[in-house]
């Protein structure tokens, strides 16, 4: 018999395999704010009442959340009403049949790690961070039989990268967020390393990953290199 969390959770997934609900999805949570009703359906080309029906499902689901906010600097009467608006939500949605609990396992090790490790130890997992990296990186060309934009290899490593308006490639999401949230200068130390190690592993020269946390962001983010 399923669990209640495992029916939950495939019901969330099922809620994605409606095509225009799961653009709906990926076209908020690619976005670099929140996302209001006209927004996601001009972003998706469906109408506006559409659009709203199928956002709200997703924050019924809570893969979505959603708040209230004026766009208009306007205020008081004939100010209208406020747009309600929608971002990813924090949900982390896992399914593995039979049931696995990888990230427990990784909770222990990152515990044990940050609670009794030296700085050598520290120093030894971000050069094996960077080692791993350095191997997607260039098994990322191997594959392609090119050097790959660096933007797709982030995409497959889950990173949901997205250029900032002064060239900066940042990243929505943090693969490893539920370790992050708990062991930060662990986690962020070993991504910053296994991204320099992908940077090297593509053989870009003018690139670098660098800790600059902003935000609903991942703490890395990839700078022309100084």
């Amino acid at each position: 018999m399923l669990r209640r969390r495992d029916e939950q959770t495939i019901g969330r997934i099922a809620a994605l395999a409606d095509p225009v609900r799961r653009a709906l999805y990926f076209f908020v949570a690619r976005a670099p704010g929140d996302v209001s009703r006209d927004q996601a359906a001009r972003g998706v080309a469906i109408a506006r009442p559409l659009a709203a029906f199928h956002l709200d499902k997703l924050v019924a689901q809570g893969l979505l959340e959603a708040s209230y906010r004026r766009l208009s600097r306007r205020r008081g009467p004939g100010a209208g009403r406020p747009a309600k608006l929608y971002r990813r939500a924090r949900l982390q949605v896992d399914v593995s049949l039979p049931p696995r609990q990888y990230e427990l396992a990784a909770r222990l090790f990152a515990a044990t790690l940050a609670a009794a490790a030296p700085a050598a130890t520290r120093t030894r997992l971000r050069r094996s961070a960077r080692t791993l990296g350095t191997a997607l990186g260039r098994d990322a060309r191997g594959r392609a039989g090119r050097r790959p934009p660096i933007t797709t290899v982030l995409q497959d490593c889950g990173y949901e990268p997205f250029r900032a308006d002064d060239g900066t490639i940042r990243l929505h999401n943090c693969p490893f967020d539920a370790l992050a949230r708990d062991f930060r200068p662990l986690m962020c130390g070993a991504n910053q390393a296994l991204l320099a190690g992908v940077v090297a592993g593509l053989g870009l020269t003018r690139c670098e990953a660098v800790l600059d946390p902003q935000p609903g962001l991942c703490c890395v983010a990839l700078q022309q290199a100084r």
